[in-house]
């Protein structure tokens, strides 16, 4: 869903490189990026194929380039609200309760992992390293001088991403904080919402 924002908004926007390349759709492999899988499996930490994007296609680069990248984020969040919608419907309208209870556990538990993972997706990108989301919006609202010194230097973001990614002790003392935040930030969100369901006995 995340990289399918990215390319369908590129497309609509009138570059079709991604479309061209077969990435404006929601199949699931062609967006996977075989290491980054495999990295997910033995790691915990992974990434999918980058889509494709070309702004000079755009009637208005930096601005169509901001909002490209921004939807990819903001997709994991919408995923996250209708996971909070879907626990809402299950818990109000009471359509599981006759049947299995183990089915409905079920139920609740993946949406609730969907919310979690997907608002945890959303900070995550957010942050303004190469090559996360959250850069390339930081990078297009730069003056046009600092950003011809950051793209000479955009290598070196990307070392640093991946060294605070791998190395434990730097992951300790930047990543982990920041997403623990975001875990207790994504808690207190999701008791806020609870008010106003019946409590779920479940989680």
């Amino acid at each position: 869903m995340h990289e399918f924002a990215h390319a369908y908004t590129a497309y609509k926007f009138g570059d079709p490189t991604a479309y061209d390349q077969g990435r404006v759709t929601l199949n699931p492999r062609v967006h996977l990026d075989v290491f980054g899988t495999i990295l997910i499996l033995i790691a915990g930490f992974g990434w999918a194929r980058p889509v494709p994007v070309k702004a000079s296609n755009f009637k208005n680069p930096r601005l169509m380039s901001i909002i490209v990248s921004a939807v990819g984020p903001v997709s994991n969040l919408i995923l996250a609200v209708l996971s909070i919608l879907s626990i809402y419907i299950l818990n109000e309208t009471g359509l599981l309760h006759a049947g299995s209870r183990g089915v409905y556990a079920a139920l609740i538990h993946f949406f609730y992992y969907m919310w979690t993972i997907n608002m945890l997706l959303f900070f995550f990108n957010l942050i303004p390293l190469p090559p996360l989301d959250g850069f390339r919006i930081v990078h297009e609202l730069l003056p046009l001088e600092t950003r011809i010194k950051v793209d000479q230097n955009l290598q070196w973001g990307m070392f640093i991403f991946l060294l605070l990614v791998f190395i434990p002790p730097l992951r300790a003392a930047t990543l982990d904080p920041y997403l623990g935040l975001s875990v207790k930030l994504t808690s207190s969100i999701f008791a806020w919402f609870g008010h106003f369901f019946t409590p779920l006995g479940f989680i």
